[in-house]
């Protein structure tokens, strides 16, 4: 019996048994090649995602030096606002002492003028007294106690406003001396 005709042909495709590594890739289609391309678009995928965060490292550095830069000029500046609302009150007291020859009614008309431009100020930035009236509560974040003394007020309560204190916007900036009452005298 002679072999199969198939077997014997030189031209025809060897079995699969029978195919080197090399020649099973060459005829499933190079993908020795596809495996090439495809490393290469991930090697550039990689090197563009590397790009895009040294780009983002880059802006966010950006953006906390300028943050830093805005903290520093707030603390620097920050006071501006108020020294100018202050220069109209040293110009009118220095052109208070300039004058001579003022009556004492002269000198209040002056000072209560004064006065204005100094709370025109204090408003402009947000500056408030802090004045409480005797017999309001006693508020220890606001006042700041210097004695108990017996009042006709009820224990606890403000008896006498000893100085003034300060807001500005809604932070203590003074607190108000107080005395607060220990209640009516036994």
């Amino acid at each position: 019996m002679s072999a199969p005709q198939e077997d014997l042909d030189p031209q025809a495709a060897p079995s699969a048994e029978t195919q080197t590594e090399g020649q099973q890739q060459a005829a499933a289609g190079q993908p020795g090649e596809d495996l090439a391309a495809l490393l290469d678009e991930a090697q550039k995928q990689v090197a563009d995602y590397h790009d895009q965060l040294l780009r983002a490292h880059a802006e966010v550095e950006n953006v906390r030096r300028r943050a830093q830069e805005d903290v520093s000029k707030a603390r620097k500046f920050g006071t501006e606002s108020f020294a100018e609302s202050l220069i109209p009150v040293r110009d009118s007291l220095e052109a208070a002492l300039a004058q001579e020859n003022q009556t004492a009614e002269d000198w209040k008309a002056g000072v209560e003028a004064t006065l204005r431009q100094l709370n025109t100020a204090f408003e402009r930035n947000q500056m408030r007294e802090i004045a409480p009236a005797p017999g309001e509560a006693f508020d220890p974040h606001r006042h700041q106690a210097i004695s108990n003394v017996p009042s006709e007020h009820p224990q606890g309560a403000v008896a006498q406003t000893l100085q003034k204190g300060y807001l500005i916007a809604d932070r203590v900036l003074r607190p108000a001396l107080v005395m607060v009452s220990a209640g009516p005298a036994a």
